[in-house]
């Protein structure tokens, strides 16, 4: 069975999520998060986590045993050869679970939000680009608040991504939250009629 593959992508902390679940919700798309695998990744017991506790000990971890993401981060975003190596592990698992999922889906359309698609070099894994985008000042101060980051430490995760404004040039279709959610809903909706006439003829 032939499917459309939507992948969404963006910023972080742009509103990638909010506009999945809208999709799902109001559409019934199939949803597939790679955050949520990549969390999935790491989960305790696995090859990865183990591979990332024999790298950087177990202070790595919380006291459940579980890795502590806050303190994984600190030390991936300063070093781009850590963070580098750590992707490496996570990004083939990722990519395979997606594939599985892709292949068992019986939907016509799929939504693969992929927050590295630029970087991972996955343009190709998706037939449609959506990027979720916001002003530079709206993205710190919500990544600031969401992860509870000092400013440095938020600017220092933008700083690690592609250019949001080179995202924005890569879509095909780019959504703007920069007002309430209704603004992006609207969006949202525009581009999903465009994406079914534009399926159609694909």
């Amino acid at each position: 069975m032939s499917r459309l593959r939507l992948g969404i992508t963006g910023g972080i902390a742009c509103g990638k999520s909010v506009v999945a679940a809208y999709l799902q919700q109001r559409y019934g798309l199939p949803i597939v998060d790679a955050d949520v695998l990549a969390r999935q990744a790491v989960a305790v017991g696995t090859p990865i986590y183990q591979a990332i506790v024999d790298r950087y000990g177990r202070e790595i971890c919380c006291r459940d045993g579980t890795i502590n993401r806050r303190r994984l981060g600190e030390v991936v975003f300063a070093q781009p050869q850590e963070r580098q190596w750590l992707e490496a592990q996570i990004h083939p698992w990722v990519i395979a679970q997606m594939e599985r999922a892709i292949d068992t889906c019986d939907q016509p359309l799929i939504a693969l939000v992929i927050p590295l698609l630029f970087e991972a070099h996955l343009e190709e894994f998706v037939d449609r680009i959506w990027v979720v985008a916001t002003t530079s000042e709206q993205q710190l101060a919500r990544l600031q608040q969401r992860d509870r980051l000092s400013e440095d430490a938020a600017a220092q995760r933008i700083a690690s991504q592609l250019p949001l404004e080179e995202k924005i040039r890569r879509a095909d279709t780019v959504l703007w939250n920069t007002g309430s959610l209704a603004e992006l809903y609207r969006q949202v909706d525009q581009a999903f009629v465009l994406l079914g006439r534009n399926g159609e003829g694909s």
